[in-house]
């Protein structure tokens, strides 16, 4: 590749985090498994009773998530997305769970999950309904707040629909935050503020992250490999505003892996995969784990990903390079470690190769004197000891990524 075309990504005043939202919950990033992008607002549970929003859902999906290795690899969140409530509220001005599709209620449905060794998440809308029309918490703050408290509800992801005045969102999310907190219950607080707020203005990120565990900045994921490029894209073009915010107890959300599912070829579920790793994104799984491939499962499991997510500096990465249709992006590590993903944007043609030097990775700087260089994508290789004049090359098929850490060597001299 020519190095005359590479554009590098000044940074990094980034790395100073803002104050977090301090309830000691989400110090890594979440991860979990959220039904929406999958199975969205399906309640027609006679034509369809394997994949409606139903109790019996979560429950299986809790059975597989420790049968099937998926609490052991960090995954411990079972959340419910829009669509479990009934239309009404009780007397007493509380949520209730639609009475057909979740007839035990959602008390029952948490201490099940939580019999399993997992965590329950659930969903709600800071305005007068949640985006599929059912009853939001606007003026119902603090019940909804104990409500979810009482029953046991361990995340709340908190959407940003119909709200009277977009001007209303910042309080009424901090309204919710401080209910949270004084129902004396942990309940990790994923918010949808700044999604909804960049319509009108830039949102005030410092406000967000100390009334937030994560936060939703960007549309929807979809299951095709334009929605997971969009996503990227607006990361790395708002990237100076996002990275200083991020850090324990506070993450920016790209929203949903779909890794699984229909729309990405695996080299495109292995870009989403490392890219969500180096953004310190919450994983949370929108798939059906029941009926998931061999490839897919092994990915979502991959320790060495996870790790690199799990991180516990807590440094969100960001895109250092663009050229000739390929990217760079980095993520610092504990330790003085790196982590590198160099993504092929290119649709065309087959593996494409690029070398990572000095020149293309000024953070390749870590190797003087020497590193030590692991390819965990697109399959785990130990690529050696290198030095600050290596030339590593790497081949990356289109829409693929390759991901590595490196790890600097000490100098005893």
């Amino acid at each position: 590749m020519r190095v005359s075309n590479i554009v590098f990504v000044g940074l990094v005043s980034l790395l100073v985090p803002a104050l977090a939202l301090d309830n000691g919950l989400a110090l890594t990033p979440t991860m979990g498994w959220l039904h929406w992008e999958r199975f969205m607002c399906n309640i027609d549970c006679v034509a369809d009773p394997q994949n409606c929003i139903r109790e019996e859902l979560f429950m299986e999906m809790a059975d597989v998530m420790v049968k099937e290795g998926w609490k052991e690899a960090g995954y411990e969140f079972v959340c419910i997305d829009d669509c479990w409530p009934s239309h009404e509220r009780d007397a007493q001005g509380r949520l209730q769970a639609d009475p057909k599709r979740f007839p035990s209620g959602i008390k029952k449905l948490a201490d099940y999950v939580h019999a399993k060794g997992l965590k329950l998440g659930v969903y709600a809308d800071v305005g007068k309904n949640t985006c599929a029309g059912y009853p939001g918490s606007l003026g119902y703050y603090d019940i909804d707040a104990k409500t979810f408290a009482d029953w046991g509800v361990d995340l709340l992801k908190f959407d940003g629909c119909f709200m009277p005045d977009w001007h209303q969102l910042g309080e009424g999310y901090m309204n919710m935050s401080r209910a949270l907190n004084q129902t004396g219950r942990s309940i990790v607080y994923s918010c949808e503020w700044p999604l909804y707020e960049w319509q009108h203005q830039q949102p005030d990120y410092e406000a967000i992250r100390k009334t937030c565990n994560h936060w939703r900045n960007y549309g929807d994921v979809y299951d095709q490999w334009t929605s997971v490029t969009g996503i990227l894209d607006w990361t790395a073009d708002h990237q100076k505003i996002l990275i200083p915010v991020a850090g324990p107890g506070g993450w920016n959300d790209p929203d949903m892996l779909i890794i699984g599912n229909f729309g990405l070829s695996h080299d495109q579920q292995q870009t989403q995969m490392a890219l969500w790793a180096i953004m310190a994104a919450p994983l949370l799984m929108s798939n059906d784990l029941r009926n998931i491939c061999p490839k897919a499962k092994e990915l979502l499991q991959n320790k060495y990903i996870i790790a690199i997510n799990q991180d516990p500096l807590g440094k969100q990465g960001y895109r250092t390079l663009k050229a000739d249709s390929f990217e760079v992006w980095e993520r610092p590590l504990s330790g003085n470690r790196l982590a590198v993903a160099v993504m092929n944007r290119q649709e065309i043609g087959g593996p494409r190769r690029f070398t990572i030097s000095v020149a293309t990775l000024p953070s390749w700087q870590l190797c003087n004197p020497k590193c030590n260089v692991t390819q965990i994508l697109p399959m785990y290789q130990e690529m050696g000891v290198q030095n600050l004049l290596s030339n590593v090359m790497v081949q990356v098929n289109p829409t693929g990524t390759t991901l590595l850490t490196v790890n600097p060597i000490k100098s005893y001299t």
